[in-house]
Order: C-alpha cells, then structure tokens, then sequence
C-alpha cells in the first residue's frame, strides 16, 4: 500500500473571463488569525454583484426579478489574513431560463504580482419577482451581462 497524498485542487486565474478586486478589512480576521471561512461567502457575493452592477450600468436591487442565492460550496486551499489584497474569479457554468451558477475562485496578490489561488466555490442564484419570490425569468440586462461570463455549454 503505497502513502499518497490526494491532489489538491486549484485554479488558474486564466480560467476566469474576470477577475474582480476584493480587499480584505480588519475584521475578516477570527480569533485564530486568519479570515473567518463565513466571510469568504461575502467575498464571493461582493464579487458577483459588484460585477454585475457595474456591467449592467444597473443597481440590480431596484429591479423587479432579484437574484437570491439558492446554492453555495466553497473548497478552502490555503489561508487569507488581512491585509491581503484579493481578484475573485467569475465564470458561469450555467445560465439557464431562471438560474445562472457561477463557478468561482479567490486568489491572493504576491508581492511580484502573481496570484495563489486560496479557495474555489459555486454559487447559484435562481430569479425571483421581487414581491411575490416566485420564480421569474432572468431580467434581460443580467442575461446579456452574464453571458458574456459562460465558459461551459449550457
């Protein structure tokens, strides 16, 4: 019986059609002295909708379909302390009628400029109406942004 280790997973920041810049803040830190694994969720988050604000021209909270998060993951691969400086991955590997998932990466900047990739994640959000939360089609300034993030056949 031979004592491998399993491959850990990574990611390659050319794998994403975005990378979007996220600081860490103070209190990202836990008691243990690096970032708190609830808090890369908001990184993921943050990333996601910063993106599509600015894309779209649209503050995607006045629309009438909102976007609410139907399904998360996160793979941790190596620890983030602030104050590391962040690029979060976007890419979409699925858009669907009412749905788009989203596979995602955190990569910390090095000194030389390089980027480590930290964590891998998904997350999904499924289009609802803002008054009912019944299912709705994706609004059509959200597809045509995230379109353009498709890196798998749908």
């Amino acid at each position: 019986m031979t004592n491998r280790q399993p491959t850990r997973p990574t990611a390659d920041p050319g794998q994403f059609p975005v990378l979007w810049p996220v600081r860490t803040r103070w209190a990202d830190n836990d008691h243990y002295g690096h970032i708190n694994n609830v808090t890369y969720y908001s990184y993921f988050d943050s990333a996601v909708n910063g993106w599509l604000m600015a894309t779209t021209g649209v503050d995607i909270r006045e629309l009438d379909a909102i976007g609410v998060v139907a399904e998360t993951s996160c793979r941790y691969l190596t620890e983030l302390s602030f104050p590391d400086r962040l690029q979060v991955g976007l890419s979409v590997d699925h858009l669907g009628r009412r749905s788009v998932s989203y596979s995602l990466a955190i990569f910390r900047e090095e000194a030389d400029g390089s980027l480590v990739a930290a964590a891998t994640g998904r997350f999904a959000h499924v289009y609802v109406d803002m008054n009912t939360r019944r299912p709705v089609p994706i609004p059509e300034q959200i597809r045509k942004a995230v379109s353009k993030l498709v890196t798998r056949s749908t």
